[in-house]
């Protein structure tokens, strides 16, 4: 009791200095639900593109089941995470939350990786159409990420100062998690899903062999030595 009294006193201390910032506390707080929001949106637009987009690629790459079986359960994994605005006050589930979005992103990487491997898929209309929206999404994603990272850490930065950590200790308002350093290295480094270039070719390496003819051609032809010059007719005797 007699704690919680100090704090009181100590609080309204700080009143008479400068302010509690309880104002900047909820304006800031209104600032990362909103960004939050605006996460969930771009992640949830790229989980309902998953389907259509394996569907797509089963119907060209039948024999690539591990990798369309990675995607439909890593999107499996992400629906089982009820994303609420309350996700980012809990950073346990915050958490676990980020890691099944990663392992998403991770396994669309490798399907498109793999859809390299067959040209007839890559020239469908409906396969192009879908990954350039999956492109726009993972641009989106990597801007919204950036400005809720920037929010949370306007907001962490007031409730660790005085003497606004006294308003949010009175009011019960802690810091919020915040993406990692390794999430952020994912937010600036979106998966490449240009398939309009061709593959580059292998250039040989130094000092390797020509390749072998095919069997039953002719060899490559030796270039002739030029022939010797005629020899000088005798000088006629005097």
């Amino acid at each position: 009791m007699l704690r919680r009294l100090g704090i009181v006193l100590v609080a309204v201390a700080a009143l008479s200095l400068g302010g509690c910032g309880y104002n900047d506390l909820q304006r800031q707080d209104e600032s990362i639900r909103a960004a939050w929001s605006e996460v969930l949106n771009q992640y949830q637009r790229r989980a309902d593109l998953v389907p259509n987009l394996v569907n797509t690629v089963k119907g060209y790459a039948q024999q690539e089941q591990q990798v369309l079986t990675e995607v439909t359960n890593a999107r499996a994994q992400v629906g089982t995470i009820r994303a609420t605005p309350e996700l980012i006050n809990d950073p346990v589930a915050f958490q676990k939350f980020i890691q099944a979005q990663n392992q998403l992103q991770s396994a669309l990487s490798r399907l498109i990786a793999v859809s390299e491997n067959y040209p007839q898929l890559k020239s469908d209309a409906l396969f192009r159409d879908l990954q350039s929206q999956l492109e726009g999404t993972e641009n989106r994603i990597a801007v919204s990420r950036n400005r809720y990272i920037k929010s949370v850490q306007e907001y962490n930065t007031t409730v660790r100062q005085f003497p606004t950590n006294l308003t949010a200790m009175i009011f019960k308002m802690s810091v919020k998690p915040n993406f990692t350093v390794a999430d952020e290295a994912a937010v600036s480094t979106p998966p490449k899903v240009d398939f309009g270039k061709p593959a580059a070719p292998v250039a040989p390496a130094p000092g390797a062999a020509p390749p072998s003819a095919a069997p039953g051609a002719s060899p490559p032809a030796v270039p002739s030595s030029p022939a010797p010059a005629p020899a000088p007719a005798p000088a006629p005797k005097s």
